[in-house]
């Protein structure tokens, strides 16, 4: 047995067969595909499941929010669902940068209006409260009635702002005021 096409070892015969083509095609079309992802995710022509899975959710959220909204009644649990879209948060956020930052400053600590972002609040905490006050505005303390200047849609979305950064606790924020919202 001097044939050059097997070895023995332990009285175990050991042919030098080739491997099956299923399985070279497995193999390189493996590697093949490693390779085009790996150099995709480097280029970032490809998004990473996290990237993926984040671009999901925020349609979703918008999609929430879309149906939110045209269900046309503002109530605590469509402000809620508003609130979780980071796009309309996003536009909550200029708009509230642009109208609001010079009574509650641009992080929402407070100046002369007071803390956004503590746990108390002067007229209620419920996100129909929010929406009632931008909108209407308290003319008694000085703040105007945002609604018929900024829309519907734009109150809206300041609501759900607001409601992000409430209890987020800015440094150097005005103290409390108003009673502690139990939730």
């Amino acid at each position: 047995m001097s044939d050059d096409r097997h070895h023995v070892y332990d009285d175990i015969v050991e042919h030098d067969n080739k491997l099956p083509l299923w399985w070279q095609i497995t193999l390189y079309g493996a590697i093949l595909f490693g390779l085009v992802y790996w150099f995709g995710r480097r280029m970032e022509a490809i998004q990473s499941p996290a990237q993926a899975y984040s671009a999901e959710v925020a349609a979703q959220r918008a999609a929430d929010a879309e149906r939110a909204r045209a269900r046309g009644t503002i109530d605590d649990a469509m402000l809620a669902t508003l609130s979780k879209d980071p796009a309309l948060v996003a536009r909550g956020k200029e708009t509230f940068v642009t109208t609001c930052a010079p009574c509650h400053r641009p992080d929402g600590g407070g100046n002369i209006g007071p803390n956004l972002t503590d746990a108390y609040w002067l007229h209620g905490a419920k996100p129909t409260d929010l929406y009632r006050d931008v909108s209407e505005g308290i003319v008694a303390k000085g703040m105007p009635t945002w609604g018929p200047m900024l829309g519907d849609v734009k109150v809206q979305e300041v609501v759900a702002y607001v409601m992000v950064i409430e209890n987020t606790n800015v440094a150097g924020g005005k103290a409390p005021q108003g009673e502690l919202a139990v939730k």
